[in-house]
């Protein structure tokens, strides 16, 4: 066990082969907003403006969540797992978390096979 990766106070992210981890997004009552994946700039960006910035893979740029639709992820608290390769935000969010308009990208439960509005 690397223990300070893992058990100490240093922030030493582990990216994968594409320098990336994913940054889960949740609202204060828990509620999954959003999965999105961060490289260390969006990382470093969302901890020093407190709004979270991704890494879009669809885009190939830095992306701000809400800088066309102005649905800002305003972050309350930016936490790490312990082998620093996933990142949870917990936050308010300005507007829906989906680009759909849905307030969470998670909108649809799985049933029988198909997908339901939930």
């Amino acid at each position: 066990m690397d223990n300070d990766r893992e058990t100490g106070s240093l922030l030493d992210p582990k990216y994968d082969a594409s320098g990336l981890i994913t940054a889960v997004c949740t609202a204060p009552d828990g509620t999954v907003l959003m999965l999105a994946h961060m490289n260390a700039e969006a990382l470093q960006a969302t901890l020093d403006t407190g709004e979270a910035t991704f890494w879009s893979r669809s885009r190939g740029r830095l992306w701000k969540k809400g800088e066309t639709s102005g649905h800002v992820l305003k972050v309350i608290e930016a936490r790490i797992d312990c082998d620093q390769d996933a990142v949870w935000l917990k936050v308010e969010p300005r507007g829906p978390a989906c680009h759909t308009g849905a307030p969470s990208c998670f909108y649809r439960i799985i049933e029988d096979g198909k997908l339901v509005r939930g």
